[in-house]
Order: C-alpha cells, then structure tokens, then sequence
C-alpha cells in the first residue's frame, strides 16, 4: 500500500470523526442546557418552599466531565441497543459502579480511546519518522486496543469486586446473626454490619447499605432482598437474597437460616480451596521436569560422568 493511499485513508477517518463530533455536538449542548435549567428549577422551588437545596455534586476534572458528556451524547443519540445498554449496567452493576455517572463516563472513555489512540499512533509514527510499513496496521491495532481496553479494565474491576465480596459475605452473616439476635430488624440490621464493614470490606459494605435502602423504599421487602442476587450474579448472593425472602414469606427464624447459609458458604470456599490445593501436584509436574530433575540429574551423576570422562583421557 503506497503512502499517498494510507494519507487518503487517514483523511477519511479524520474526515468521519470530525463528522461524528459536529453530529454530537449539539446533543452535549443540549445536555448542558438541560442541566442548568433543571438546577434553576429546582433552586426556585427550594426558595419558594424555604428549604435548603442540597449542593451539587462536584463535577470532576475537564477531562473526565467532557468523557462524561460524550457518553451522555452518544447513549442519548441511540446509537447502542436496549440490550447492549443493559448489559453494559449489568456489568457496571456487578463491578460495584453504581453512580448515574458511571456508565456515560465508561461510554465516553471508550469512544475517546477508539478515535484517539489510532490518531496518536499515526501522529507519532509520522513524528518519529518510523519505518513501519504499513503504517496503517499499527493505527489498526490502536483502534482495537482503544476500543477493548475498557472492557477488559471493567471486567478485571468486576472480578476483584466479586471476590472481595464473597470473601466478605461469611463474616457478613456473622454479624447479621448477632444484629438479629439482639434484635434490630432486618433493615437496621443490614445497616449496622455495613457501618461496621465500611473499612474492612467495602464491597459487601456496598451491598448491605443498598439493599438496606432498597427495603426502606419498595413495597415489597422480597423484592429488595431478590435483588441482591440480580445486582451482582454472585451465587452467594442469590441463595442470601432467597434465602432470607423465604424466612420473611414464611415467617421462620431469620437467625437460625443465617447461621446455616453461613456454614454452607465457608463450607464453600474450603472446599474451593481444596479443589486448587488438589491441582498443585499437576501444575508443578512441568516445573520439576524443566528445572528440577535436570539439577538432581546433575548432583548425582555429576561426579561419576567427570571419573568417566578423566579415566578415558588417561587411557
């Protein structure tokens, strides 16, 4: 491919996102414009009613305002399906991102990833004077790592929040079980062990505190309690939430199933825990033949090799 067909290449691709920002523009000031007269409203019905109005939350640094603005202008113009929106706050979700301003700010930094990597790419190849040919296959490998790359980084968060959460989920139960037996009910309960787990363990302090608030607010306390499991897809969740929605249909001691849910899930993670000590013994099968057995070999066949090799030299 000759330089003057890459240059028409890069002149497209420039010319599309320069397309893309002017068809989204409007939409970011819409948004804005939205914002302001909202904030206006209800500073006006806050000084007619004689309220105080809560201050508004700090919007961040430039740089992460306008990712967030750009998401808000790309999830408003339709361009991603209801599905792939609900996947996308499923995974937000599960990986403890619950803010309103999450998943336009994961939006917008993926757009900017996917059009700014290739750009910088192309620009610093040019700049250093590079002799890469084709130029256009490293700015196609920054396309696909701009546009991978947050995927991967919410999915690592997703996996770390789900194991610090099941790891904290016994000792959870611990306490709940002490909260009930005290007797606080169920809500202040889920709220005590959050306050307490707040330092130690913030992702199960997370989950606690929203289904807490969950239960404070919807009709129906089952429901809330349902959700724990829809939240973040964890097992342990789902038979906790299940659990205790049975014990409150039913009326059984919220204690004693606490107690055997519990023993179940550390029963569970020891058993984990044997299962990787049971492959330890294949694992280290390829290390000892690689680095080990040739170090023996050496130790005890050393010696007789050397008399071998001096007895032939002498004769």
């Amino acid at each position: 491919m000759s330089s003057s067909s890459l240059l028409q290449i890069a002149l497209v691709f420039a010319l599309a996102m320069l397309l893309l920002a002017v068809a989204l523009l409007p939409m970011l000031r819409l948004r804005g414009r939205m914002d302001a007269r909202i904030r206006l409203i209800a500073t006006d019905v806050a000084r007619t009613s004689g309220t105080t109005l809560a201050p508004a939350p700090p919007a961040g640094n430039v740089v992460s305002r306008s990712l967030r603005n750009l998401g808000h202008a790309v999830v408003s113009s339709g361009l991603l399906s209801r599905r792939s929106m609900d996947d996308l706050e499923q995974t937000m979700s599960a990986s403890g991102q619950r803010a309103a301003t999450a998943l336009p700010l994961f939006v917008g930094a993926k757009v900017a990833l996917f059009i700014g990597l290739p750009i910088g790419t192309w620009i610093a190849i040019e700049a250093l004077n590079l002799s890469v040919h084709p130029k256009v296959i490293p700015v196609a490998v920054a396309a696909v790592i701009g546009l991978l790359a947050p995927d991967y980084m919410i999915r690592r968060a997703r996996k770390n929040y789900l194991q610090r959460l099941e790891a904290g989920l016994p000792d959870a139960l611990d306490l709940l079980i002490i909260c009930s037996e005290a007797g606080l009910a169920l809500e202040a309960g889920f709220d005590r062990v959050a306050a307490e787990f707040g330092e130690s363990n913030a992702a199960a302090a997370q989950e606690l505190r929203t289904t807490a608030s969950e239960m404070k607010i919807l009709a129906d306390r089952r429901r809330a309690l349902l959700n724990m499991g829809q939240r973040t897809g964890l097992e342990a969740m789902t038979r906790l939430g299940g659990t205790l929605a049975q014990t409150i249909q039913y009326g059984t001691p919220i204690s004693q199933a606490l107690r055997v849910l519990a023993a179940e899930m550390r029963q569970t993670t020891l058993t984990k825990f044997e299962e990787k000590a049971s492959r330890l013994p294949v694992m280290l099968t390829i290390p000892m033949i690689l680095f080990i057995l040739p170090c023996v070999f050496l130790i005890v066949g050393g010696p007789a090799v050397v008399s071998v090799m001096e007895t032939m030299m002498h004769k």
